[in-house]
């Protein structure tokens, strides 16, 4: 069981730079694959980056390429979004989920954290 708390997220312009941070439960963090995904209104739920358990192996979502870096740090249950130069159609509530490696659904989700991006 994997309990999952966001924070970091807030109103920034254009051009600007946040880092999201994802507080995990649990003493088997670095078992798990993490994600991280965002929702705007009216669209449907994307995942923006997802890093491995060691934290070796990343992917990004091609909107994000370059401007966003995932990170994670096991000994403290924490995985970081690093989010620069932000662009309005970054705004969303972005959301990190973690899984196991065997199961392809995310099975444990946070609450969620709002990112609004002003032009």
């Amino acid at each position: 069981q994997v309990q999952l708390v966001e924070s970091g997220g807030g109103l920034v312009q254009a051009g600007g730079s946040l880092r999201l941070s994802c507080a995990a439960s649990g003493r088997t963090f670095s078992s798990y694959i993490m994600g991280w995904f965002r929702q705007a209104p009216g669209k449907e739920r994307e995942i923006v980056a997802r890093i491995s358990g060691s934290g070796s192996s990343t992917y990004y979502a091609d909107s994000v390429k370059g401007r966003f870096a995932i990170s994670r740090d096991n000994a403290k249950n924490t995985v970081y979004l690093q989010m620069n130069n932000l662009k309005p159609e970054d705004t969303a509530a972005y959301y990190c989920a973690a899984k196991n490696s065997w199961v392809v659904e995310y099975g444990y989700w946070g609450q969620g954290t709002q990112v609004t991006v002003s032009s």
